[in-house]
């Protein structure tokens, strides 16, 4: 029987004071088993020549239901009502044309911890989609147990998390679920919005003592092409690589450039993300449906292809970053199969 993939995803916000966690799974098969397997992650191995034709992942977007469904069933959160079209039906043909072929579906906001609109889409096609839910922030230190949870038939575990204002993640309980994360297996993903010099001592910590635990950092970890101070900043990123299990997305280009479409600011910071971590710990995302007025889904997908071109990105690299990294971490980990 096929075990349902973890995902762990740690939003770091100042406006929220608060670190989100998150996971969820991707089905191919309509199980409940909870994956409890101890293995350990298996790191990325060196880029490789492949026969078969790569498939296309995105490995960060968001969807939402349409003011109809909201009123019907899937009511928004109050106060997060969305300003841009989100419902699933509209991804699918962002998808198709712009030949993307699965994505990891990240909980949004609008829904807060509702997620019965994602759950719902994962249940409706299971063979596309992997899903990362968010989770209600606790002061009362019970995260830890929530791993402990029986987790929904075709959906996702809701449990508590810590670090509140004031908390740090590597305190006694941050660091319990981190440690927990790389005994399921599941990779867990970083949102520094403000900027990655805020929690990179907590990182590197955590990636020190946790050496299992795979990490990956959402949107470059918001590392603009680099300016005075940030110079330092982005170089600590490219430091980061030194922990084999950190991973990056190259995703929501239109957050980190500072230039229109196609973003070519971003071509030098391309070649040495790539030059650090190695194509196979890279991987293509688009922030959906943010990204739609800012220049399109499509054309968010050749951008990035565009910048690994200007960035003499090999034809076999390119492939690990537009896909196979996302498909061998997130849809085919080896350490959460039957």
């Amino acid at each position: 029987m096929a075990t349902p993939q973890i995902w762990v995803q740690l939003s770091l916000t100042a406006e929220s004071c608060s670190t989100l966690f998150g996971f969820g799974y991707f089905r191919r098969n309509r199980v409940s088993v909870v994956s409890t397997s101890r293995r350990r992650p298996q790191m990325a191995a060196a880029p490789a020549a492949f026969s078969d034709p790569p498939k296309i992942i995105d490995s960060h977007l968001h969807v939402w239901a349409s003011p109809q469904q909201a009123a019907e069933k899937y009511p928004y959160f109050l106060g997060q009502e969305p300003t841009l079209p989100g419902h699933v039906e509209f991804l699918l043909e962002c998808m198709e044309q712009a030949g993307v072929d699965g994505a990891l579906i990240v909980q949004p906001i609008n829904h807060k911890f509702d997620h019965s609109y994602v759950t719902s889409v994962l249940k409706k096609y299971p063979s596309k989609f992997f899903g990362c839910c968010l989770v209600n922030p606790a002061e009362d230190g019970t995260a830890s147990n929530s791993w402990n949870l029986s987790f929904p038939r075709m959906a996702f575990a809701l449990c508590d998390s810590i670090h509140t204002c004031g908390h740090l993640m590597t305190n006694e309980v941050g660091k319990a679920m981190f440690a927990k994360a790389g005994k399921l297996g599941a990779p867990v993903g970083f949102m520094c919005m403000k900027g990655l010099d805020l929690h990179l001592s907590e990182i590197e910590e955590l990636c020190t003592e946790f050496p299992s635990t795979v990490v990956l950092l959402d949107h470059l970890a918001f590392c603009k092409p680099p300016k005075n101070y940030e110079e330092q900043v982005f170089s600590k990123l490219l430091n980061l690589s030194r922990f084999p299990q950190v991973y990056v997305k190259l995703s929501a280009l239109f957050r980190v450039s500072r230039c229109p479409y196609p973003y070519e600011d971003l071509s030098d910071i391309v070649t040495k993300v790539v030059s650090s971590y190695g194509a196979n710990r890279i991987m293509l995302g688009s922030d959906f449906p943010y990204v739609v007025p800012e220049c399109g889904y499509k054309e968010a997908k050749e951008a990035v292809w565009q910048l690994l071109q200007q960035a003499r990105i090999s034809s076999s690299e390119s492939e690990w970053i537009m896909g196979r990294t996302a498909n061998q971490i997130i849809f085919n980990h080896p350490s959460l199969s039957s």
